[in-house]
Order: structure tokens, then sequence, then C-alpha cells
């Protein structure tokens, strides 16, 4: 929904079960106008589309993306973000490190987004900028050889200028212009602001200038204007907590930088202190491991007494490998509701949004907002409520937190 004239808040359609594209748009069509009466009933009504590479083929086929374009306008809806970050399914079966195939480095990767670029110019509304986040490029644990991951870079910033060059083409016919947001998460490739800015530095401007020159005729000056207007952040709220950012140093950065952030998801990660005492964080201990799920990474990052760092790729990696005697906090990559703080013993990162919506009180960071609590299959049952209820109820509570102070400082 567009807010205060200044924000489009939606959530990402990625926690409903997608098969393909005709199972997708009855899901949508029996939850979205229903959302929309009770939410946003005299405003239109932004939905965050996610899309498999499957059903970006299907919704391409015969009449079925003029039909979906139809219905977004008779219920007063539009997309003005999408989700192409997971390229495959992504409920209902093990996901886990499979969510980054394919990787930056593949044709078919650059082919599903290019086709996520046709199908977003089509649907986004004019005067509306269009956004689509991906992978931060790869996945870490499979990469250790210096080698290969320079050639995973230069490779990744080769096939996001042709991306960029697609974008290109899209707003020179139709005047709209469009955005990659590349998102930063635990155990990426690009897993923090320092990691994205050193590729945007020293692979992406260097070798995207280079193709887009060539392979445009622009002038470098140019090529470089597009690559910072196409190539963007996405500010994943839960994944920066995750990492101990400090949100508005992040995000300095990034301006200073001229690196803009295309999209904010607002998201809310697990975290717990440990008391230094064996019973009493054996307890909270035995809270993660309630939480174990067979689905999707759950990255670890642990500071420990002396405020050193320690990372792991999974849940049951750190319950394992950690030494509880000396930790002094967990960080867990697990996507919780935004509306509730606590969970038995351990809490949410949720004043890391409520920190980040002061941030965006004070300057327009970006213009999409998009909430992206995908975990409600697979939380303890104490936490599940109806879907259709939750996902309103975390829309309300991003209205409530900042809708009335944004008018206050316009």
């Amino acid at each position: 929904m567009y807010i205060n004239n200044a924000h489009h808040l939606t959530y990402c359609t990625n926690i409903h079960p997608e098969k393909n594209w005709v199972d997708l748009f009855a899901i949508l069509e029996s939850t979205i106008p229903q959302l929309k009466k009770e939410i946003s009933p005299d405003r239109p009504f932004g939905i965050g589309l996610r899309l498999s590479d499957y059903s970006s083929k299907e919704i391409l086929e015969e009449k079925n993306l003029m039909k979906f374009k139809k219905w977004l306008e008779e219920n007063d809806l539009y997309v003005f973000t999408m989700n192409g970050f997971p390229y495959g399914l992504f409920h209902n079966k093990v996901v886990k490190d499979d969510v980054h195939k394919p990787d930056w480095t593949t044709i078919e990767r650059v082919e599903y987004t290019k086709r996520l670029c046709r199908i977003l110019s089509v649907l986004v509304p004019k005067g509306i900028e269009g956004g689509i986040s991906t992978s931060p490029l790869s996945y870490k644990p499979w990469h250790v050889e210096e080698k290969k991951i320079e050639h995973i870079y230069k490779t990744s910033a080769i096939h996001l200028a042709m991306v960029a060059e697609e974008m290109l083409r899209i707003r020179k016919d139709s005047g709209k212009v469009l955005h990659l947001d590349i998102e930063p998460e635990p155990d990426g490739l690009l897993e923090n602001s320092s990691e994205a800015l050193d590729f945007y530095e020293k692979y992406l401007f260097p070798y995207g200038i280079e193709y887009l020159v060539k392979h445009t005729s622009i002038s470098p000056a140019l090529a470089e204007d597009a690559l910072r207007t196409h190539i963007r952040i996405c500010y994943d709220i839960c994944h920066f907590a995750v990492a101990y950012e400090n949100h508005r140093e992040a995000i300095t950065k990034f301006e200073k930088a001229g690196i803009r952030i295309g999209k904010i998801q607002i998201s809310s990660a697990l975290k717990a202190q440990f008391k230094g005492d064996k019973a009493k964080d054996k307890i909270i201990f035995d809270e993660f491991r309630r939480l174990n799920d067979p689905t999707y990474l759950h990255q670890v990052i642990e500071r420990d007494m002396d405020n050193c760092i320690h990372q792991y790729r999974d849940l049951p990696v750190a319950m394992s490998a950690s030494d509880l005697s000396k930790v002094k906090e967990w960080r867990m990559h697990f996507h919780v509701p935004l509306f509730v703080k606590t969970y038995g013993k351990l809490t949410s990162t949720q004043k890391d949004v409520l920190e980040v919506l002061e941030i965006l009180k004070e300057k327009r960071i970006t213009d999409h907002l998009e909430v992206e609590t995908y975990t409600w299959e697979v939380l303890p049952e104490s936490l599940k409520e109806d879907l259709k209820a939750s996902i309103a109820r975390e829309l309300k509570w991003v209205l409530n937190n900042i809708e009335v102070s944004i008018a206050a400082n316009e």
C-alpha cells in the first residue's frame, strides 16, 4: 500500500506455497482482496510478488500476464517489488543452501532475473519504480579457493551488468525504472555492508562499466550511472541484525559510497543473552534446539565473553560446536513474526526493526518496504495463527510504528 505519499508497503508472497503460476494466482485471489479490505480499504494495495523460475515462464504463456494485470487493476492492486532470490520451490521441501542455486556465475540466474524484469515492467504502474531482490552472488561455504572466489566476483559483476543492460532497454522503451537489489545475508558471498561495498568498488564498477560500454556504446560515466541506478542493495533487517551491524552506520556507509538501497525487507531474527550459569544457559540452549528446522538454513553468529565473533552455517552445527561456557550471545537467522518480542527464554531483534523504521522517519532511504516473515509453517504450534490474520497483524504492526511519525516529519 502507499503510505503518507512516501513509501510502498507490502508483504512478500514467498510465504505462500507455490507449485506453479495457476496455483499461486488462486492463492492470491483468495488472500489479497481480503487483506486489502482490512488493511487498505481506501488506497491501492501493493503486492511483493515471488515467482519461481517455472512460474515466471508459465505467467508469460498465453494471456496469463495480461489476465493478472487486469485482475490487479479491477481490485485496486499493484505490484512494485518482486523477490528473485529463491530460484526454485521454497516450501514443502528441504531448501537449505540450495536457495543459492543457481548462483550469479550461471546464465540460468541471468535469464531468470531478466524474465522477472520483463514481467515487472508490465505490472508496475507508470511513475513508480520497480525492484527485484536477488541473492548475494553465491554461498560462501561452497568456495574456499581464492582464485575461484575471484572468478565468481568477476563473472557475477558481468552478469549483473547484463541485467542492468536489460533494465536500460526497458527504461528506453517504456520510461519505467527498474532496479535489482542484492540481498546480503549470513554465509552469502556478500554477507554484510563492508563486503557489499567492496564488491561494488572492486568488481561491479570496473567489470560492469567495461561490459556496458562495450555492449551499449554509452560512455563510462553513463555506464557507472546506470549501474548505480539499476543495481542496488536489499537491506534485510534480520540479516544485518544477525551480523551485529549498526544499522545507522551501515546505511550511512552505503549513502556515502553512492550505493542506493532499493528495498528494505522488514524482518526480525532470534537472539539470546547467555548468563554464564550452566543450568540457566541449558534452558536457553534447549529453546534453540526446539527450533531446529530441516527446511531452511538457520545460521548462528555467536559473540563470546571476549566479544569475539564465531559463525556457524546452521543451527545443528552451532549446537554441536559451540562452547557454551564461553558464549555471551547468539543471534540466529530465523525470520520470526515482527509483532512478537519474546519466545520463551529467547527474544527477537524487534528493536533493530524499530531502529531502522526510526531512520526512515528521518530520511527517505527507499520507497520500497516489504515484510518478509516466511517461516510460518515451521514455527512452533504456540506461535502459529491463521495465515491471513498473521499477515494482517504484521502489516498493522509496521503501520503503527511508522505511519504517524513519518507524516509528522514531512
